[in-house]
């Protein structure tokens, strides 16, 4: 078993990691009758695909003799009506100075490796992200 959920009321929830013990609670958004004090279920996952993303772009870079240190990546989860559900999520990569200026094989290889991760893979086609990658355009 992964994880453990317990709804508390209130349209929160608590959520255990089973192997670490660690845990975090989410809230429903305001736009859906909660208090937006926590992430959403849908903040966690757009959430997960950068997370994911940057995961394995950091096992990638490991292997390759170096670390993704200090990438930060901006979520932003869109919404839709009838029915409610993601519609798009757009990732906006910030890379350090640090990073910069890697030759465009490897980033290549990076970026690659991130849009094969596998909450990406496992995202519904309907939909949409849409990935900046900053300097590394």
């Amino acid at each position: 078993m992964t994880s453990s959920v317990v709804y508390n009321g209130d349209l929160r929830t608590t959520c255990t990691h089973l192997q670490s013990g660690s845990f975090f609670e989410t809230d429903a958004p305001t736009d859906n009758n909660g208090k937006g004090e926590r992430f959403s279920p849908t903040d966690l996952m757009a959430t997960s695909l950068a997370t994911c993303m940057l995961t394995v772009m950091g096992i990638k870079a490991r292997s390759m003799g170096f670390d993704l240190n200090d990438i930060k990546v901006d979520v932003l989860k869109i919404m839709k009506a009838n029915p409610r559900r993601i519609s798009r999520i757009d990732l906006t990569f910030h890379i350090p100075e640090t990073l910069k200026n890697l030759d465009d094989d490897t980033k290549l290889i990076l970026k690659n490796t991130g849009i094969t991760c596998p909450v990406q893979l496992s995202i519904h086609p309907d939909i949409e992200v849409k990935l900046d990658w900053g300097s590394w355009s």
